[in-house]
């Protein structure tokens, strides 16, 4: 009696135990720079910090806010995501590529140390795969950096060879020359690239998919570079560490390696890493010159589906256009060559790779909140894009998988980074020493002024459009025209009408004009770029009286139907915003396959 009491409570207990949610956490474009690492070919240790006493290695304030990501406080972020996941007890963190710098050396070392700590003192198990920084190309590259922070607060070279680099106070080291797939293969293949004993399968697009047969060993000898090779381009060979793993059980992640490096010259050295374009395209190239993983994913997912298994796909570049319908208006008023619209992938893309069996699909690269869906009559691909902790807003991804049919998925905004502020006192001698060249636009020295982790975020946001968007994307003109204009001066042109019926036509219908002044046309592309970088998560860091002004202005632009150039590109500007603060939802919300619904979840 005894006997068969402890047998059924066993057998509750498993099958309890069975149906408890699996969650995978999705941490993207990391962009992992170690501040504390070494050089062992050199005495260089860094700089001392008179905050900290620690010798440190960082990038100046300068060239982080006109890149599209920090370099620096980045490193906190990234602990402070990993405490986080640990505190929940998530066991399984999948880094949808850019994991890295640029695939330097001492970067990879330093990110080695992390996971392996946070593996053996929590339980999680890293599932990596690449991005265009990690390679920057197919093999070893010299490189180096000009704008790394001196000790007199001016710009140091950091170069892994002296015949390179621009700047004379400089340091030459071999760690941080741009890593190849073979160097990060040996130093990360513990974190995905290659299985695990405790795996309970894991293959590649170079051997026959079969999960009965399965052993560690044949899929331990697989997982070798030499065996990992395919042709790019007739001639030219390089690696590709995609890779699918069930890493517990019924649960297949698929990591494809998206980077296709496709030669410049066919008739150069296939051996030259310099003949090599970068990947940043993403997809488009993939359909050309990497159609291998087409096939391979329809395999993979045939199998799948045969032997019960979740399929969750993860790789560094989106399947889906990631401006929520707003792409061709972008275009239109910016050119295609603006607004990073060469990363937008072709509509084919979603539709080959739904095809071949994939549903739900998460990607970094653009550091960027948002959600895509596209549905092929029975067949749909959700996209789901994972913030960056290296750009606003700073954020990581939850997926819980409650079913085969149905899953939730939750952003985890960074709002508090313990000792993001750290660095700061570097900074300000960086500034004093800028302020001494007449040449340079200073930055704005408020940044070190912030409180928190979401608000240096937002302030180097502010900085970058500033500094680079609007130089680089905006006609000029156009932001000529628009540099004294506020919101009631919007309102009017909106009306286009005389002052009078203007005034009459506000009484009738209640608008308070001069509520509009409170914002300037700067501010108005700045929460464009907030929605394009947070989405629906963006709402937050803008007044709720101002997205309301928005909808009205958007609606008046969109009635007029004069021809005037400048009146055309004011009513493109507000068609954008709308479409990018109008999108399938994108911060805490469930994916139903069966239904082939995303349904919002209000917290």
């Amino acid at each position: 009696m005894k006997r068969s009491l402890l047998s059924f409570l066993l057998f509750i207990i498993t099958s309890l135990s069975a149906q408890q949610p699996v969650q995978i956490a999705f941490l993207s474009d990391v962009h992992f720079q170690d501040l504390y690492g070494q050089f062992p070919d050199t005495d260089f240790k860094g700089i001392t910090n008179p905050k900290t006493g620690k010798p440190t290695i960082l990038r100046t304030m300068d060239s982080q806010l006109h890149s599209t990501r920090i370099f620096n406080e980045n490193y906190f972020a990234f602990l402070k995501a990993l405490d986080d996941i640990a505190a929940r007890g998530i066991k399984i963190v999948a880094m949808p590529g850019d994991f890295s710098d640029d695939g330097q050396a001492y970067n990879l070392r330093g990110l080695h140390r992390f996971l392996k700590d946070y593996h053996q003192k929590f339980g999680i198990n890293f599932y990596l795969t690449t991005g265009n920084h990690d390679p920057v190309g197919p093999f070893r590259k010299d490189a180096g950096k000009d704008d790394f922070l001196g000790a007199d607060g001016n710009p140091l070279g950091i170069y892994s060879n002296e015949n390179i680099g621009k700047i004379s106070d400089r340091i030459i080291t071999k760690d941080i020359a741009e890593s190849g797939y073979l160097e990060i293969l040996d130093e990360l293949k513990d974190f995905g690239f290659y299985p695990k004993k405790e795996d309970l399968f894991w293959s590649t697009p170079f051997v026959e998919v079969s999960v009965k047969e399965y052993s560690y060993q044949k899929a331990l000898s697989s997982a070798n570079c030499k065996n990992r090779m395919y042709e790019v381009s007739k001639g030219f060979f390089v690696p590709d560490l995609s890779y699918v793993v069930e890493p517990i059980e019924d649960i297949w992640m698929i990591a494809i390696d998206g980077n296709t490096y496709i030669p410049k010259n066919i008739n150069a050295n296939p051996n030259d890493a310099s003949n090599y374009k970068g990947a940043s395209i993403g997809y488009n190239n993939v359909l050309t010159n990497k159609k291998h993983l087409i096939d391979w994913v329809r395999k993979i997912a045939e199998e799948a589906k045969k032997n019960h298994k979740t399929l969750i796909a993860f790789t560094h570049y989106p399947m889906i256009d990631f401006n929520d319908g707003a792409t061709d208006e972008i275009k239109d008023l910016l050119g295609d060559k603006k607004w990073q619209l060469e990363r937008v992938p072709e509509e084919t893309v979603a539709k080959v790779f739904a095809d071949a069996g994939l549903q739900i699909h998460f990607a970094g690269h653009m550091h960027i909140n948002d959600t895509g869906i596209r549905k092929f009559g029975d067949k749909m691909l959700v996209n789901v894009q994972v913030p960056s902790l290296a750009a606003y807003l700073p954020a990581y991804k939850i997926l819980t998988i409650n079913s085969a049919e149905k899953f939730q998925v939750e952003t985890v905004v960074l709002n508090d980074v313990p000792h993001f502020d750290d660095l700061f006192p570097l900074y300000q001698k960086e500034y004093e020493a800028l302020k001494k060249n007449d040449s340079k636009t200073l930055w704005n020295k408020d940044i070190l002024k912030t409180r928190s982790y979401h608000d240096f975020m937002l302030f180097h946001l502010k900085e970058l459009v500033r500094l680079r968007m609007i130089p680089n994307d905006w006609p000029k003109d156009f932001i000529e025209k628009t540099v004294k204009i506020n919101g009631e001066d919007l309102l009017f042109l909106s009306l286009n009408l005389n002052e009078i019926e203007a005034k009459k036509y506000l009484k009738q219908r209640e608008i308070n004009s001069k509520s509009f002044r409170n914002w300037t046309f700067d501010d108005l592309l700045f929460d464009l770029y907030k929605f394009q970088s947070a989405d629906e998560l963006a709402k937050m860091d803008i007044p709720e009286a101002r997205l309301q002004q928005y909808k009205t202005l958007e609606q008046l632009f969109d009635s007029i139907q004069s021809q005037d150039p400048f009146f055309l590109q004011l009513k493109s500007v507000f068609k954008i915003l709308s479409r990018l603060s109008n999108s399938d939802p994108s911060d805490h919300f469930e994916i139903d396959l069966q239904k082939q619904t995303l349904n919002r979840i209000e917290d």
